[in-house]
Formats: structure tokens, sequence, C-alpha cells
């Protein structure tokens, strides 16, 4: 079972601000858990987050439309 995390906890690991991820979990761009009112963050979701944003580095093929 993954660990929980709380909004604070979750933006710590993320290096960002508590309302950027309560603005992730306010337009559902976040998978997260209701436990009564407190919300929780999966360790999965956060690292599935993470891989969905990761941008691959562009080549000099890329770039110039040709091989190097």
């Amino acid at each position: 079972m993954d660990q929980l995390f709380t909004v604070p906890e979750a933006a710590e690991l993320l290096h960002t601000s508590v309302r950027f991820v309560r603005r992730l979990i306010a337009e559902r761009r976040i998978e997260f858990v209701k436990v009564g009112r407190h919300v929780r963050i999966r360790e999965s979701a956060l690292v599935a987050f993470v891989v969905a944003g990761t941008v691959e580095p562009l080549t000099s093929h890329d770039v110039t439309g040709r091989a190097a």
C-alpha cells in the first residue's frame, strides 16, 4: 500500500506551493483520496503526475531536421 501524503507534504515533495497542489485537486488533474473531510495523495499518484509531465529532450536531428 502506498504512503498517503497531506497536501502540504505533497507540495514539499513536488517543490511547489500548497496552493498549486490544491488547484491540481480542484481541477482533478491528480488522483487523491478522501479520508472523511481530509484529502490525501498517494505516493504513486505523485509519481504518475511527474511522469505524465516529463518532456523528453530534443536531439540534434529533431532541431535541424537532419542527422548530426
